[in-house]
């Protein structure tokens, strides 16, 4: 965040250089005509509300700057909580494989077992072996990119990459649904996209109103004293007023750029919204789609699944059924399981974008 500091910093620069007033010249003059010295204070008078509309500008400027800061911190935001998420997915996908490796452990010890006792060939204890040396494999993989997700967490919340994280959350805690209704309104206000180019209208505003005021002419007022003029005077003050006379440049140019600028930004504010609502409409439905997917998974494709494997393992046990049938239903189930770890993070991700989208938290 230390370019959102410099960039505070610099709108609350420009605040300040609005704010100052125009600097008076002090004229010193000597002559061999008389009087033979004279000195004159020209003190500039801005007319027309010169200063309070640099000043307005440069606020809107400020509120500028702090929008883009607004954004930074949303999309810092976002990709916090996609590698918060990703690392949970990663935790969860470790245990998992962990599970299926203690799954194909046990079915080696069952075909062990019915080897020992003479029902099965040894073919089987090969094939045993096999299923377990592929597990073991799949864990060790699984606990690597676990490890690289942490790690990557941990380089966004600026923690040492050499220790373990601890995680407060779950990722089965799915968001809160949501209304569209609700989310477009909010958009209309708080999207990165609108809200950046209904400030650059404003800005534009406050300019279109500066410019205007600067066809007014600056009044300049002079005071000082002649010295020095015997057998007249020795000291003698004298002033005058002068102004410029707006006859050949009267600022329409700058006026003329800047209105245009005022219409097209109102028309560009207007096509923000529309993609906005649309973007929002398009990452509400992928999100409700999603989690109507995830929750699937939850209440029925996963039971149903660990259901078939109990049942192909007791059928292997009482010898109703082969070996290639019970490795089957696990390998079901632990594809299973693995594409309901990846269906939560895949709704936690589209859950960050509508976010992102919407431009306001939703949770």
């Amino acid at each position: 965040m230390r370019a959102a500091r410099q960039q505070r910093a610099l709108a609350l620069a420009g605040i300040t250089t609005a704010r100052q007033l125009p600097n008076p010249t002090v004229t010193f003059s000597t002559a061999r005509d008389s009087p033979h010295q004279s000195v004159v204070w020209d003190q500039p008078i801005e007319l027309g509300g010169k200063r309070s509309k640099r000043i307005a500008v440069a606020e809107e400027e400020q509120r500028a700057a702090e929008v883009d800061i607004s954004i930074l911190s949303r999309q810092i935001r976002r990709r916090t909580r996609e590698a918060f998420y990703r690392a949970l997915s990663a935790r969860a996908q470790t245990e998992q494989a962990k599970a299926a490796l203690d799954l194909a452990l046990r079915l080696r010890e069952i075909v062990q077992q019915r080897f020992e006792a003479g029902d099965v060939a040894q073919l089987e204890v090969i094939q045993a072996d096999v299923e377990v040396a592929r597990t073991e494999a799949d864990y060790e993989l699984t606990a690597q990119s676990q490890r690289s997700a942490e790690v990557q967490l941990a380089a966004l919340l600026s923690r040492q990459l050499d220790q373990p994280l601890s995680l407060a959350g779950k990722l089965e805690e799915l968001p809160p649904p949501q209304l569209l209704a609700r989310l477009t309104e909010i958009a209309l206000r708080a999207n990165p996209e609108v809200q950046r180019t209904a400030q650059d209208l404003k800005v534009e505003e406050r300019r279109l109103d500066l410019a205007r005021a600067q066809r007014i002419p600056t009044l300049g007022l002079q005071a000082g004293t002649d010295l020095n003029a015997p057998p007249d005077f020795q000291v003698g003050p004298r002033g005058q007023i002068g102004i410029t006379l707006p006859l050949l440049y009267r600022g329409r140019g700058e006026i003329a750029l800047s209105s245009a600028r005022v219409k097209l930004l109102q028309l560009t504010l207007q096509a923000r919204q529309i993609n906005a609502s649309a973007q929002v409409a398009s990452t509400f439905f992928d999100f409700a789609a999603k989690r109507r997917q995830a929750e699937q998974y939850a209440q029925k494709i996963v039971p149903e699944t660990v259901r078939l494997e109990e049942m192909a393992e007791d059928s292997y046990r009482s010898g109703r059924s082969n070996l290639l049938i019970l490795i089957d239903a696990q390998r079901r189930l632990n594809d299973v399981r693995r594409a309901y770890i990846e269906s939560m993070f895949a709704v936690q991700d589209s859950f960050a974008i509508l976010e992102e989208a919407v431009g306001a938290p939703l949770d």
